[in-house]
């Protein structure tokens, strides 16, 4: 638009969305998701969160979240829902019809997690029928999208491709370093620096 030589003036209607002081909802609030809240917390953002295991008060203070035991009260609370969980066999479609008529016609759904979390046609639907504002997906089931998938064409959903982890040539080098780090580790018999264990 800055540059196109057909622009005469600017519209003034592209307003977007305050997020100061709105409502944001984690689900999942593992090292990621604590992550995403202090950074929503340099934005004044009002924080709730839902996860298998409450964190621990301490931490919910550093961070400024409150927790709810019901996934279903922080999605008819929060003006912004992200998802930030592992994909198994409970989070597996874990956002459905169900769920996305309990959350505000204003509210937006973020997904950073896997695209399987996320009922993708319901989330067409909730899309194309206003039931939520917007969507915003890094991930999706499949990946990519077949080239003619409607939602591709919707003005109220963004899609990136996967590229949370690939942000920038340092957190490359870093998750590399990580590997390698990992991998030297098993090599040598010590402790696995990021060893993730089955729960």
């Amino acid at each position: 638009i800055a540059v196109s030589p057909d622009m005469k003036y600017f519209a003034v209607d592209w307003l977007g969305v305050e997020v100061t002081r709105v409502m944001l909802g984690i689900v999942g609030m593992g090292s990621i998701g604590c992550k995403v809240a202090q950074r929503a917390r340099a934005f004044n953002m009002r924080i709730l969160y839902h996860n298998r295991n409450q964190r621990r008060k301490e931490e919910e203070e550093a961070i400024g979240a409150h927790y709810c035991a019901k996934m279903e009260e922080l999605l008819q609370q929060s003006d912004f829902v992200m998802l930030v969980v592992n994909l198994t066999p409970e989070t597996h479609k874990l956002i459905e019809k169900k769920e996305l008529g309990l959350m505000k016609p204003t509210a937006a759904l973020i997904n950073i997690s896997q695209g399987a979390v996320i009922d993708q046609d319901a989330l067409l639907e909730a899309l194309q029928n206003k039931v939520i504002r917007a969507a915003a997906l890094d991930v999706t089931y499949p990946e990519p999208l077949p080239r003619n998938h409607p939602g591709l064409n919707l003005n109220n959903i963004i899609i990136t491709p996967h590229i949370g982890t690939v942000c920038s040539v340092q957190a490359i080098h870093m998750m590399a370093e990580e590997a390698i780090a990992n991998m030297l580790a098993v090599l040598n018999g010590q402790p696995i620096p990021s060893e993730v264990l089955p729960k």
